[in-house]
């Protein structure tokens, strides 16, 4: 083989192996759940908490979980922000509004485009339904 087959062959390898390894990015998630809306964020927060920081998780270690429950707008919050920099641009940012008899719960993100984003939003919804499970199943 010449060496430009060779490097090509490499470098066709490399591209298929960190296919293989990387997640999938995800568009923003809008669900509609029947707790209110500081419930929902509490919860979320809560389980995140446990999932993605104190089990040391190295998708999230460069993060910090900032909460906003309390917001006099009507739409408590959780933000995902960088550990080096808490007061910048949250990576995250899920939030809860009350319409009409339920509550519309939204995520939206730069980190959502990245390859843990599918994980995140696949995590987000199966939390705000009432699973507090770590690990998808199926």
């Amino acid at each position: 083989m010449n060496k430009v087959g060779g490097k090509i062959g490499i470098f066709l390898s490399i591209a298929l192996l960190s296919a293989c390894q990387s997640g999938q990015p995800s568009d923003s998630l809008s669900l509609t759940t029947q707790s209110s809306p500081s419930s929902v964020i509490v919860s979320v927060a809560k389980i995140i908490q446990t999932c993605w920081f104190k089990s040391h998780d190295p998708a999230f270690r460069a993060y910090k979980l900032a909460n906003e429950v309390n917001s006099y707008a009507g739409r408590p919050r959780l933000l995902l922000v960088p550990k080096n920099n808490p007061g910048g641009l949250p990576e995250l940012v899920v939030q809860a509004e009350k319409s009409g008899n339920s509550t519309n719960l939204q995520t939206y993100g730069p980190i959502l485009s990245g390859s843990n984003g599918k994980r995140i939003t696949d995590d987000i919804k199966r939390w705000s339904r009432g699973n507090s499970s770590c690990k998808a199943f199926g």
